[in-house]
């Protein structure tokens, strides 16, 4: 059984007992999140397609962390115009682990 939801405009494939990491949420370590924009639901090999999205479907998910990514770093410069900059970025990120599909 897996479902596939969408979060911080991206979607994700997810199954019970799935880790990974979305756009960070505003919530804390340790508390349950819920969501509810299930795109589709595959359950006994049978694909359920929402119009956008399944109706009284929902994915339940524990937060495990909240942090950022490494830093990329952004250099750009022109030659011969002594012209240079770099700046860095950390993107920060909730990591969930998947509890419940419910559909």
């Amino acid at each position: 059984m897996y479902a596939i939801i969408e979060t911080g405009g991206k979607q994700y494939r997810v199954q019970e007992g799935d880790s990974l990491y979305v756009e960070k949420l505003d919530v804390n370590e340790g508390d349950t999140v819920e969501f509810e924009k299930v795109l589709a639901i595959s359950k006994d090999q049978q694909l359920t397609v929402g119009t956008p999205y399944v109706a009284n479907a929902k994915v339940s998910a524990t937060v495990v962390e909240n942090g950022k990514h490494p830093k990329i770093v952004i250099f750009k410069y022109k030659s011969k115009k002594n012209y240079r900059k770099k700046k860095g970025h950390r993107q920060p990120y909730t990591k969930v682990k998947i509890e419940k599909i419910d559909g």
